[in-house]
């Protein structure tokens, strides 16, 4: 039995769903400003962070297309009401948004310079890492989530339409974020939690950085 989902994951999920409906009704309009794209880091950065709010909005090509949204506010649910219980708001937040963060850097350093994606995959995978995590540092049998992840990321793989750089990206940064945590949890450890999160921001920042300017040489 879950629990009842936390404020963050209810807020996540509205937002999403707000996004989405802004999407369709402008006709792709709210789309195009939203999707991120490599060769857009730099002149507009906050498209590593938009984009993973925004999904595919094709209806009225491929009515299949709301599958996109829908699979990832599932999961996102399903490991919310796991997660921010056990985290706290804040704490699940940031793991959250940094998970984001680290698959848009992963599409910027593996994937192609010109393409563009979005979706709320990457931190859907990140929670997917953090939860593996944090059975792991409770002591708790986790093969069920490794063997959910492995089937993700299969599908991932065979999938060309689907970005693995942002999976793959989201998955590790949500699992380092949740391995930081595991490391940081008496009230003592506050301030060294926080600035491991803080390291984390600025090492994807810099990573973007670097890899962005190469594209002007």
């Amino acid at each position: 039995m879950f629990k009842t989902s936390g404020v963050a994951t209810r807020i996540l999920i509205f937002i999403n769903v707000l996004v989405y409906l802004g999407q369709v009704s402008s006709s792709g309009a709210l789309t195009d400003w939203l999707y991120y794209s490599p060769m857009a880091t730099l002149s507009e950065p906050w498209r590593m962070i938009t984009s993973g709010f925004a999904h595919s909005d094709n209806l009225a090509g491929d009515p299949t297309s709301v599958l996109h949204i829908a699979l990832n506010m599932y999961t996102l649910y399903i490991l919310g009401n796991l997660l921010e219980p056990v985290l706290g708001t804040r704490r699940f937040t940031l793991l959250y948004m940094l998970s984001i963060f680290g698959g848009s850097v992963a599409v910027l350093v593996l994937g192609d310079p010109v393409g563009g994606v979005l979706g709320a995959s990457g931190g859907v995978f990140g929670l997917m890492g953090a939860y593996f995590v944090v059975l792991r540092t409770l002591g708790q049998n986790n093969s069920g989530i490794a063997g959910i992840i492995g089937i993700n990321l299969v599908f991932t793989f065979i999938n060309p339409g689907v970005s693995w750089e942002a999976h793959v990206g989201g998955l590790l940064v949500g699992a380092a974020v949740a391995f930081l945590y595991s490391k940081t949890r008496m009230s003592s450890q506050n301030q060294m939690q926080n600035l491991g999160l803080i390291s984390v921001a600025i090492a994807l920042s810099v990573v973007s950085f670097l890899r962005a300017i190469s594209f002007l040489a």
